[in-house]
């Protein structure tokens, strides 16, 4: 055997960097690193893992191939990319379709050099490339040049179910979700597949437009369509957001039905945890984790923020304490839940300490919601002083829920000096959010102050702000219900009698309660 070919066949063995330096040291000596097949192994080699050695070889290359500036283009930044892509084009080496799917795959092209590598694509042929094409509409999608993107999609002479897909979701990213429908409307039937309703549906739930993905997901199991995992998880969160829970039921047996293994994969599992919890079905969802093969920090971070959005705030707690043991390292998401936890319980000092924890421990920088957790603990506990020392000490700028939770803890502990300065201050901060006048004139009422309430009331009226209306949902035959407040108009579909007798049953159970509470409706 050749040298060379030996080296190869050394090459394609090799599995750490410690023999790939030894294979590279004999390659050198012997004379071998000037062939180019070596030396482009190497350094797809180095490129995996180690980005110095791999610019060093890639330097030393008298002449790079276009394999040679493919693999370097795909290990480096989007900037020094680009950057390569100019001393491809100086060589005169020319770039192939997979050169330029690399290129605009990158997280965020430069919008000028976008259209440069447009130019490019045009002038060397590359526009009937599926790929570069449906890179090209994505990297623009992802600038919010929808309109270049869809000139793009309709000069197109030919279009694949990908390319499709791509402007869907370009058009839901940025929030057009009427155009992304349209679009997905006038896709040809027989191109239609998991992949484009999976674009369509997540679109939507991206977009809060919960019962418009459901409604599309029940169209796709009447078209027998087999839905993906990253289909059947946007549902599921779709589902969780309207309460629509015999529909996620059904997804659940589903998954059941067509799982090859007897546990749950990371999407799935963690998409039925959340639906599950905002449901308010513990047990359920505690069944799920169970069963989860690998769990990942969001798995655990579902589990432990929805045991403590359904109170069950010692089991979250210990649940926190054996993923510090045994699962990965917590996230700035797995802290909203812990000190979400705290609130249940009125553990203000435990949501302190776990709050300097946070950082001190584990570098994470709290955001406002943690912030809002904290402050919500220490007002629904009754410490308003030390919620406002709080509020007066956080490195961002406080925003209306951190005000109004000090204003709702104000109010449910009497503290009527304090909660009327709050009250007056949250109003002008967000003038047109109806839910700060209610509490203020709630505020006033306790105080006794009539007069205020109704000032307040006309204040809200001339300013043109709208009333809160309340709003509830119910689920009858997997169709969710919504009602507003003095809603006479609302279309029951087929089950008029049905919805209106869980209506009325409804209305019974809450009798005595609003008969027990005082309240004041705008």
């Amino acid at each position: 055997m050749s040298p060379s070919r030996c080296v190869v066949g050394l090459l394609e063995q090799c599995s750490s960097m410690r023999e790939m330096k030894q294979i590279h040291g004999h390659a050198i000596t012997h004379g071998l690193a000037r062939f180019a097949f070596i030396s482009s192994k190497l350094l797809a080699f180095y490129a995996r893992s180690d980005l110095r050695y791999a610019h060093t070889l890639f330097s030393h290359i008298p002449f790079p191939n276009l394999f040679d500036y493919n693999t370097i283009i795909t290990a480096f930044s989007p900037h020094y990319s680009s950057l390569f892509f100019i001393q491809m084009l100086n060589a005169a080496v020319s770039p192939n379709s997979r050169t330029f799917s690399l290129l605009l795959s990158k997280s965020s092209p430069s919008l000028p050099f976008l259209h440069q590598l447009h130019s490019h694509i045009i002038r060397r042929g590359h526009v009937s490339d599926f790929y570069v094409i449906t890179s090209l509409l994505a990297a623009y999608s992802n600038h919010g040049s929808t309109r270049a993107a869809r000139r793009l999609f309709d000069q197109s002479p030919y279009k694949n179910v990908a390319c499709w897909t791509s402007l869907v979701t370009g058009y839901c990213n940025n929030g057009l979700v009427n155009d992304a429908r349209n679009l997905f409307d006038a896709i040809p039937e027989r191109e239609r597949n998991d992949v484009s309703y999976s674009a369509m549906v997540s679109g939507y739930v991206k977009n809060g437009c919960f019962r418009e993905g459901i409604q599309l997901f029940r169209e796709l199991k009447d078209r027998n369509v087999k839905p993906n995992n990253s289909l059947l998880a946007s549902v599921l969160s779709a589902c969780a957001s309207v309460g629509a829970f015999e529909e996620g039921k059904w997804i659940h047996a589903y998954v059941d039905q067509n799982k090859s293994q007897c546990y749950y994969e990371l999407e799935l599992g963690t998409a039925l945890i959340d639906f599950y919890t905002k449901c308010g079905c513990v047990e359920p969802a505690q069944r799920v984790f169970g069963n989860m093969k690998t769990k990942d920090v969001a798995a655990w971070s579902a589990m432990v923020l929805g045991l403590a959005i359904n109170a069950k705030n010692q089991e979250a707690l210990e649940l926190f304490e054996e993923m510090e043991k045994v699962g990965p390292r917590p996230n700035a998401v797995t802290f909203i839940g812990v000190l979400t936890a705290c609130n249940h319980k009125d553990l203000f000092g435990e949501a302190l300490k776990l709050f300097g924890y946070m950082s001190d421990k584990y570098g994470i920088v709290a955001s406002i919601e943690h912030y809002g957790c904290v402050v919500d603990v220490l007002a629904r506990s009754g410490k308003i002083e030390e919620a406002l020392e709080f509020i007066k000490s956080m490195e961002v700028e406080p925003d209306g829920v951190i005000w109004g939770s000090l204003l709702n803890g104000c109010f449910l502990h009497n503290n009527i000096e304090l909660g009327h300065k709050v009250g007056k201050y949250l109003v002008e901060l967000e003038p047109g959010h109806g839910g700060r006048y209610v509490l203020l004139s709630n505020v006033y009422a306790t105080m006794g102050k009539w007069e205020a309430v109704l000032e307040t009331r006309k204040f809200m009226k001339d300013r043109g702000v709208p009333a809160v209306s309340g709003s509830s949902f119910i689920e009858i035959h997997q169709t969710v219900h919504k009602f507003l407040v003095h809603d006479n108009n609302h279309h029951c579909g087929s089950y008029p009698a049905e919805v209106y007798r869980v209506l009325n049953h409804l209305g019974n159970k809450l009798e005595d309660y609003s008969k027990s509470n005082e309240i004041i409706v705008f």
